[in-house]
């Protein structure tokens, strides 16, 4: 219960790692508002944790708009008194069209990066001053390894972007003992990783040094780690949680 008496905002958390999220600092304590674009997805997961005697709500919020991003704020101050923590997981990637960078459509690359780039800041803007009242918070983006590769293309540059941000913020909230870190996932078995071709994710755990996939509970357990008092002197780090997928000196 190390998350007792805490608030956290789970963007992105009615499906795959952002579900993971919400049920693991929800099973450790923490209150949570899933702010998720799908309504039926994000308020299911709110259902089956307030079901299981666990604080829980749904907003639907495209975290991409400053006004969602203030309304979801805003209802985990009425609800719940605040905001501690924010998980900045929601993005654009199940179901996203891959092309060439000289190829892609400018209006699908600026959607891609106005959600998967722009909005950890905009919904850090709306939850910090909560923070503050609070007396000082936890912000952790999610970045991804594709970010050191040149594959998936947009997608990789959109999660360097969060990398560049998360450095950032993590300098200009400190003294406002807000710590802000990333955590870089490489493969999850997650539902989105299963509509990959087989013979695509064969070749990519082939890759990996730890020979499998990852697990949602994996990247979840790094969350709380720097979420919680034992990674109290940690900000402005990317934390590779990847089974050897880019192997790089610290």
């Amino acid at each position: 219960m190390r998350f007792e008496n805490k608030v956290a905002i789970i963007t992105g958390g009615g499906q795959g790692i952002g579900e993971a999220y919400a049920k693991g600092f929800a099973g450790e304590g923490a209150a949570v508002v899933i702010a998720e674009l799908n309504e039926s997805k994000g308020q299911a997961v709110a259902n089956e944790l307030v079901s299981a005697g666990k604080k829980a709500v749904f907003i639907k919020t495209d975290v991409s708009s400053p006004e969602d991003a203030a309304a979801a704020a805003e209802m985990a101050r009425d609800t719940f008194g605040g905001v501690d923590i924010l998980i900045n997981n929601a993005a654009i990637f199940h179901g996203m069209t891959y092309t060439t960078l000289m190829d892609v459509d400018l209006d699908y690359y600026y959607a891609i990066m106005k959600v998967n780039m722009h909005s950890p800041l905009v919904m850090a803007r709306a939850v910090v001053p909560l923070m503050e009242e609070r007396g000082g918070g936890c912000i952790v983006n999610q970045s991804s390894t594709a970010a050191w590769k040149s594959i998936a293309n947009y997608y990789g540059i959109s999660k360097l972007g969060v990398q560049g941000l998360t450095i950032c913020l993590a300098k200009e909230l400190g003294p406002k003992n807000i710590r802000v870190n990333a955590i870089a996932p490489g493969p999850i078995d997650t539902e989105a990783t299963r509509q990959v071709p087989k013979a695509m994710l064969e070749e990519v755990v082939a890759g990996l040094a730890l020979g499998r996939l990852g697990e949602t509970d994996d990247i979840v357990n790094m969350a709380k780690y720097l979420v919680s008092d034992e990674g109290r002197w940690i900000t402005g780090q990317i934390m590779r949680v990847d089974g050897g997928d880019v192997l790089l000196p610290a």
